[in-house]
Order: C-alpha cells, then sequence, then structure tokens
C-alpha cells in the first residue's frame, strides 16, 4: 500500500455507502471468527476521533492478525457498506501498520473538551470545600500527585464506548458528576454535601482496576471481568477508610453505600439499590452524566448537515440536535 498524504484522511463519520475506503484508523478491537465451513476470518472494530466501524477481514493470516493489534494505527483499504440487516461494515483488503508521519494522532483520538490542567484546578478547588477531615484525608490520600491512584485515575477512561471512553475521561466524569452533585446539595434540605461530593468523586474508582487502556483501545481487564467495576472500587475505598485511623464508622457506611449504590438498580450491577438521599443523588447526576456524555460522543459522529442520529443503544432512542439543523432559508431551497 502506497503511503497517503495527511489530507487523505478520511473519518469514520464521513463514510458512505459504496464508497472504496483508503485511510488511518485506529485498532479498538479485534477478535477471531469462524465461517459456517470453519474457515477463520478477522473481525476488527476501527475508530477515530469521530466514531467507531465494524470491519471484517477474511484473510486470517498471522501477519495480518500481529499487524491489527488493539491499540495500532493500521492503514486500511476496501469498501465501505450499509446494509440493511446487518449495518455498517467495512471489508478489509489491505492493513498494514501506519508510519510514524503518516497520520495526524489528533486525527483518532478523542479527548475530552477541557484542558487537562482545568479540570486539575477545579478538582483541588472542589477538593478544598470539604469540611470533614476523615473524607477531606481519604481524598487527599486517593488524589495526592504523584501517586499511583492519581496517575492511573487522571488518565484512566470512563468507559469502553458509550461516554467519555478516552484518556481522561475518567477525571472529566467524576468531576462533573461531583460538581453537580455539589451544587444540587444546596437545593435540597437534608443531604450530607461532604458525603454526596466525596462519593461522586469516588464512586467509578473501580475503573482504575476494571479497565485497561493500550494506546486509543480500551478493554476489560481480567480484574474487570471477574469481579466488575463496583467491588473492584469497593474494596480499595474500604481499605484506603481501614488505614485512616479514627475515621467515622457512619461516614464509612455512608460513603460506601453510594458506591455500591450508584448504578440505581440490581440489574444494573448494583448489588444494592440507593436507600439514602446521598446515594440517590449521585446514582441520579453519574446517570445524567452518563446520558449526556453520550451526546457528545453521538454528535462527533455526525456528518456535515446531520441534526438526527440513528437508534443509539445508550439513550434508548435518536438524539436530536437543533443546532445542527439547517437554517430555514436552507431548508427552503432544499425543498424546492
Amino acid at each position: 500500500m502506497e503511503t497517503l498524504p495527511l489530507q487523505g484522511k478520511v473519518f469514520v463519520r464521513d463514510l458512505c455507502d459504496g464508497e472504496t475506503v483508503d485511510s488511518f484508523f485506529l485498532v479498538r478491537e479485534r477478535t477471531r471468527r469462524e465461517k459456517r465451513n470453519g474457515e477463520a476470518f478477522i473481525k476488527l472494530q476501527l475508530g477515530d476521533s469521530t466514531g467507531i466501524v465494524d470491519a471484517v477481514c477474511w484473510d486470517c493470516s498471522e501477519e495480518l492478525w500481529s499487524a491489527a493489534a488493539p491499540g495500532t494505527v493500521v492503514r486500511v483499504a476496501g469498501p465501505f457498506s450499509v446494509d440493511s440487516r446487518f449495518g455498517k461494515s467495512l471489508t478489509v483488503r489491505g492493513l498494514r501498520p501506519a508510519e510514524p508521519g503518516e497520520y495526524e494522532p489528533l486525527d483518532l483520538m478523542d479527548g475530552p473538551g477541557a484542558a487537562f490542567g482545568q479540570m486539575v484546578e477545579d478538582l483541588r478547588a472542589l477538593l478544598a470545600t470539604i469540611q470533614k477531615p476523615g473524607l477531606r484525608q481519604l481524598l487527599e490520600t486517593f488524589f495526592a500527585e504523584g501517586s499511583e491512584v492519581w496517575q492511573r485515575w487522571s488518565t484512566a477512561p470512563a468507559a469502553k464506548k458509550y461516554h467519555q471512553a478516552y484518556r481522561h475521561g475518567l477525571l472529566e466524569h467524576s468531576l462533573s458528576v461531583a460538581q453537580g452533585v455539589s451544587a444540587i446539595s444546596a437545593t435540597f434540605p437534608g443531604i450530607d454535601r461532604d458525603i454526596a461530593v466525596a462519593g461522586a468523586l469516588l464512586h467509578d474508582i473501580g475503573k482504575i482496576d476494571a479497565y485497561e487502556m493500550t494506546g486509543g483501545a480500551i478493554d476489560l481487564s481480567d480484574a474487570g471481568k471477574l469481579l466488575g467495576e463496583i467491588p473492584l472500587g469497593y474494596y480499595r475505598v474500604r481499605r484506603a477508610i481501614e488505614d485512616i485511623p479514627g475515621f467515622p464508622a457512619e461516614q464509612a457506611e455512608a460513603l460506601l453505600h453510594i458506591i455500591l449504590s450508584h448504578h440505581g438498580q440490581l440489574e444494573h450491577g448494583s448489588p444494592v439499590v440507593p436507600c439514602t438521599r446521598e446515594a440517590t443523588l449521585v446514582h441520579m447526576i453519574d446517570n445524567l452524566g452518563g446520558k449526556l456524555g453520550s451526546f457528545d460522543r453521538i454528535e462527533k459522529a455526525l456528518s456535515d448537515g446531520e441534526s438526527w442520529s440513528g437508534f443509539d443503544r445508550a439513550l434508548s432512542s435518536s438524539a436530536f440536535f437543533a443546532s445542527r439543523r439547517p437554517a430555514p432559508d436552507a431548508r427552503e431551497a432544499e425543498a424546492a
């Protein structure tokens, strides 16, 4: 395959049915599958900063398998099609690892809307508002700059696919949930703000053990598959609490309940449902943050002129973006 100029990049959001693609993508997932006759083929998920597309490679040679390792940037050539039954897919006719300088990394990597330094500054300001000494010490233990947990938590993704599935995504998500919880705590009486904010910051701490990120490829770790992110987070926070002499038992109970219940329902992975004001608030804002994060993901994947998305599993509906709708004059011209 010849080297493409950088301006030859074709984004996932702009792929058209029947188009022959020749561009650079990041390998997100790679699996071996079998045809009905027993022959092997490779199933891939390829992505860039605008979305993900499924791809199939009927040649399952060891050379191609090695070239398409998750986290690798590859040059892919082949036809793209939209099937009424099977959806969008790219058939790989050629694939090789990209060479340095052939692609623009920012074209392939999604990221948070705010600068990392600004998010860290906002986090430090929020931590400074915690009044309960035990909670303050616990949070400073987890988020001390230079600590192993901080290095992992501040760079980890918030999810594998649906929202903030990129570097620094967990920081962005946890911070936004905590800021929302902090703001709403003053609106409703009876909420222990310090407990709620601490729970919001720590609710997804288990994801640093549950997810692995190689390049831009995100997958569940062995621990994530075997134990789940909620138990992993509970164990981390419980151990840290036990290392703080005199940590109030009632605060420990309230905080751990938030972590265990933040998915809201047993069928969604929470071993218990929210039973306190603080846990209910964190669950609701966490759910809201995830859904709004999905709107960000969906909008990035829309082509110019599109204001409606297709059905999205995370939202259980399509998404509409009024700001992307053509101006009235443009709509009238199209109708004419």
